[in-house]
């Protein structure tokens, strides 16, 4: 590759501060090396025996989790060629929920090939027009390895066959028990037509305390905490659903008020109670017997609302407000004041119950409509919580994909491996520059099979040969890595053994890791501003006045 020679003097195009990096060797290689960074950190924690991160964001938050999508979302990924395999790992997550890890390993290793073909001399132009066309033959390829079809949504078997394998990912060990409990849970909210299952309809609550196994799934919406007051319980309700505090209004001004005498101070305060009973009084006429409040109750309300038998709910998270309006059919109000027939909600159950040694409040709904399953969390530490909820929402949007297309491939890093044995084929016949390129794609797809194997602590080099003379015998595409072995085999029948992936989730990863890859090697400048904002105040030591 000739070298480029850089220029003695710029004319001055751009104000003082401004960088500009061009060519290959410091745009698209710099690009590179940074992408390759990311994905190594992910890489990582990619499989059933994928390691954890500790991850403290700029909030101080701890997080240990092997969640790809988790350890993006919270490394402030600054470098703008990083930036854009961040986005379509996002992409990914918002599209299917799922192989958000397989996105960036793939995207950076797709690049780490690129690389060695730009240091060979292909042009860019050349290795993408190669890439675009081992792509759309991977895709197309990929629909002939279908495996197994889900035909029957409502069957716990069948949904197993998808959930088990997302699951294992990131709770390995605990796979059978978290499987059970979002196929119990998705089932029992399941509507007759399985392509208008809402995942919003399934809520993960963790309560602290216990072990995994006490986990369960409630049917009906939990809030964490019990009812204000001393009513615990009302059938048929009718729900009032609240944004404002219960609570004496506070003007916005304030005023000062002169008090002549003793019983224009109780006159005062008397107003104010008579007010206050008489906005309750309203809704009890109303009918409603159930009020949830987004904000504070006041104990003078809550002595009005106790006499009035009203059961008061207190949520405080503006997302959970929305979701129970939209399972009560209710609006939200922000002033307090008696409801339209509109705007009140109707429930069939509430109640408090108790999980654990923790009380909680119970929304239950018999009709099909908004039904609504609640999958209650028990653990250790609040780390193990959010882990476990990130498991639970995979297989929760598994079971969304596979009510859409119930298609699956062979799992264990088996699909990965023929699509390499296939794609390198279709690159030999290819004439021309371009089967550099398809063989390089093809050969991207080896890292997954590798990092399976050595992230279960077993031999790379050894298994991939495994795998490779396995299937060049064989067509059927099943063959992948047994990371429980203990033989010197360690390859096992995905099919046999039952480890899925979800043929949608795979082709839209590889559809925005190659889309990713490629606008990266489409770069051919990169061009800077100077950062805005003045001199930055120096930083004081928090242990400044310790000897």
């Amino acid at each position: 590759m000739a070298l480029r020679v850089p220029k003695s003097s710029y004319p001055q195009l751009f104000k003082d501060g401004y960088k500009n990096l061009q060519g290959v060797d410091e745009a698209v290689l710099k690009n590179i090396q940074a992408i390759h960074e990311l994905s190594e950190i992910v890489r990582t924690s990619f499989g059933p025996n994928g390691r954890n991160k500790m991850v403290i964001n700029h909030l101080e938050k701890l997080f240990v989790t092997n969640d790809a999508a988790t350890i993006i979302r919270e490394l402030e990924v600054v470098h703008p060629a990083a930036k854009l395999l961040v986005m379509a790992s996002q992409q990914q997550e918002q599209e299917v929920g799922d192989a958000t890890n397989f996105v960036i390993i793939f995207a950076g290793e797709l690049l780490q090939k690129a690389e060695y073909l730009l240091r060979m001399g292909l042009h860019p132009s050349e290795i993408v027009q190669g890439y675009e066309l081992a792509r759309d033959k991977a895709l197309e390829i990929l629909e002939e390895l279908c495996v197994e079809t889900i035909k029957d949504q409502k069957s716990k078997p069948e949904l197993l066959k998808a959930v088990k394998a997302v699951i294992a990912a990131k709770q390995y060990g605990n796979e059978d028990l978290l499987a059970d409990l979002v196929i119990d849970a998705a089932l029992s909210i399941m509507p007759k037509n399985p392509a208008n299952f809402n995942v919003d309809n399934i809520r993960v609550v963790k309560i602290m305390g216990s072990s995994i196994y006490e986990c369960k799934v409630v049917n009906g919406m939990v809030f964490g905490r019990e009812p204000e007051g001393v009513v615990h319980k009302a059938h048929k309700a009718k729900i009032g659903i609240f944004t404002c505090s219960l609570d004496v209004s506070q003007t916005e001004t304030k005023g000062t008020v002169l008090l002549h005498n003793a019983q224009e101070m109780l006159n005062f305060t008397k107003g104010e109670e008579q007010h206050m009973e008489k906005a309750f009084k309203e809704l009890a006429d109303a009918g409603i017997n159930v009020v949830v409040t987004g904000s504070g109750v006041g104990e003078l309300a809550l002595h009005y609302l106790n006499r009035l038998n009203i059961l008061v709910v207190k949520v405080l998270s503006k997302f959970d407000l929305r979701r129970l309006c939209r399972v009560v059919g209710a609006s939200a109000l922000a002033r307090l004041g008696p409801p339209t027939a509109e705007e009140m909600g109707f429930c069939d159950i509430v109640e408090t119950v108790e999980i654990g040694g923790d009380r909680v409040t119970v929304f239950r709904q018999e009709n099909e409509i908004s039904r609504t399953a609640t999958i209650v969390v028990r653990g250790a530490t609040q780390n193990f919580l959010d882990d476990t909820e990130r498991a639970i929402d995979d297989g929760v949007n598994i079971v969304k994909a596979v009510t859409k297309d119930g298609r699956l491939v062979a799992g264990a890093g088996a699909t990965e491996m023929e699509l390499l044995k296939r794609l390198l084929t279709f690159g030999e016949k290819t004439p021309g520059i371009n089967q550099h390129s398809i063989k390089s794609f093809a050969e991207a797809f080896e890292v997954f099979p590798r990092t399976l194997g050595e992230n279960a602590g077993l031999d790379a080099t050894q298994i991939l040969s495994k795998l490779y003379a396995a299937h060049h015998q064989d067509d059927s595409g099943v063959i992948g890595v047994d990371i429980e072995s203990d033989t010197e085999n360690n390859t096992l029948d995905a099919f046999k053994v039952g480890i899925f992936d979800c043929l949608v989730s795979k082709s839209w990863a590889i559809k925005f890791a190659t889309d990713a890859a490629l606008t990266v090697l489409r770069v051919d400048q990169i061009i800077m501003s100077k950062p805005a904002g003045g001199p930055k105040p120096p930083q004081q030591n928090s242990n400044w006045d310790e000897d």
